[in-house]
């Protein structure tokens, strides 16, 4: 069986560069963000229920268009718990069927943003966080395309605070430069794989 590790950060805080150095280094990767992508696809799983369940929301692809979601969610709130409802047992049973697919791996890597917002933690075998300080989280952020000031104040306000999931974490991965990262993400195998029971 898989050592489930829970991978999650807040925004800018260098998550995507800790997936990609865990691939790497040979661990295989889950992506919660690029799940829910799949299953709104054209063909995708969620397609079909979410167009029923919000009406005009179809891209011309046959996809969902995400735009036409927000629109539709930003002018009726309650429809975020509509929409829950319908993509969260998808995304875990995404998430179950690559724990199945990878179950020789040693370690599986599940990289989820709102981890501990959303109770996923249960079902790890621990979790890892990704933090940076505040400044450089800012900077990071800040120099994103179309990025601004008020829009990163309210993605941080959705988020559990960083210093909340540093406390709660098993490990904290230290992204301010990509070498500490990867050092710490070394680090972190290493004591997964020396505890392991050996066949």
């Amino acid at each position: 069986m898989s050592f489930r590790l829970g991978l999650t950060g807040g925004i800018g805080m260098g998550k995507s560069t800790a997936a990609q150095i865990f691939r790497a280094l040979g661990h295989p990767v889950w992506d919660a963000d690029a799940a829910v992508h799949r299953l709104y696809a054209p063909g995708g799983a969620a397609v079909a229920p979410v167009a029923a369940a919000f009406p005009g929301v179809l891209g011309d692809d046959g996809g969902i268009d995400r735009g036409l979601l927000r629109a539709a969610l930003a002018a009726d709130p309650a429809g975020f718990g509509r929409l829950e409802a319908v993509v969260h047992p998808l995304v875990a049973a995404d998430r179950a069927a690559f724990i199945a697919a990878h179950a020789d791996a040693p370690i599986v890597v599940l990289d989820i943003p709102l981890l501990y917002e959303g109770g996923a933690q249960a079902q790890m075998d621990g979790v890892a966080v990704v933090s940076a300080p505040a400044d450089v989280q800012r900077a990071r952020v800040l120099a994103r395309p179309g990025m601004t000031a008020d829009n990163f104040r309210m993605i941080l306000s959705r988020q559990m605070p960083d210093a909340e999931k540093r406390r709660l974490a098993d490990w904290v991965i230290p992204s301010d430069t990509p070498e500490g990262a990867r050092a710490a993400i070394v680090d972190i195998c290493a004591g997964i794989m020396a505890k392991r029971p050996h066949a």
